[in-house]
């Protein structure tokens, strides 16, 4: 088992660097963290036929990798994002990524008015969120919400307990998918589980991946990200491998909401 102590580790830089060591979350989330959930965005495009005919919007796209997949079967995408160095990294890779600011704002910065296919895979469904995304769906067209699966289906549970240890939700659950699709005047009308697979090179890989999710943020603030980085590290040796490897499994949950064919935009 590894130490939680490791020289060079994530946990020594965050001791050493304070906030500066924060600067690479961007692309830790890149090169480590998104591809954590290709099978839930996988599993949506199949199951809702994406392709040549689809014109998606991801909302809070990240770095973009959802949009690709979905621009290898075919399909038009833009996205909105609010990380500023996230958006850097997905217009490298080509994408066309509208800065997020305001709800109100950012729909005059999106590409078309309204999109075929919208996605909110990486941002909590607030019903404000989803209420906007609803106004970016075309009339028969679907918007999507993906959120974690119940703590017993998902190994993570165990590991994000740190961030709830130190910053306990502030506010109650907004609703289920389905609820929030149907506050914002949509009907449910399909929906997926999806396994997957939390599969990191070594727990320096593992914590520098989970920290960029952002899911950490408010434990950071109040507790410092350095105690934040060790609580991690430690939490993570359940799940460690003979060689060194990290693997967790979580479940993920969508849900897909047609906007009526006889909706206005406001």
């Amino acid at each position: 088992m590894a130490s939680a102590q490791v020289t060079g580790s994530t946990v020594d830089r965050v001791r050493a660097d304070g906030p500066a060591e924060r600067r690479g979350r961007a692309r830790d989330w890149a090169e480590i963290q998104e591809r954590m959930l290709v099978p839930l965005y996988q599993d949506v495009y199949r199951r809702l036929e994406v392709g040549a005919a689809t014109s998606l919007l991801g909302v809070g796209c990240r770095s973009g990798l959802a949009l690709l997949l979905a621009q290898g079967r075919g399909a038009q995408v833009a996205g909105v994002e609010w990380d500023g160095e996230l958006r850097e990294l997905a217009a490298a890779r080509g994408l066309q990524v509208a800065p997020g600011g305001s709800l109100a704002r950012s729909a005059h910065s999106v590409p078309r008015p309204a999109h075929s296919l919208v996605t909110v895979f990486e941002q909590p469904p607030t019903p404000a969120l989803v209420a906007w995304s609803a106004q970016r769906t075309l009339p028969g067209g679907l918007l999507v919400l993906a959120v974690r699966g119940p703590a017993e289906h998902c190994e993570s549970t165990a590991v994000l307990e740190v961030a709830h240890r130190h910053a306990p939700a502030e506010e109650p659950v907004a609703g289920t998918p389905e609820s929030l699709l149907v506050a914002a005047g949509l009907r449910p009308s399909a929906a997926g589980r999806v396994v997957c697979p939390f599969a990191y090179a070594e727990v320096d890989s593992a914590v520098r991946g989970l920290l960029a999710t952002g899911l950490f943020d408010r434990a950071e603030q109040r507790a410092g990200a350095a105690l934040v980085a060790k609580e991690l590290e430690e939490s993570l040796h359940p799940f460690l491998r003979p060689d060194g490897s990290v693997r967790m499994v979580d479940e993920f949950r969508w849900v897909a909401g047609v906007r009526p064919a006889d909706a206005t935009r406001d």
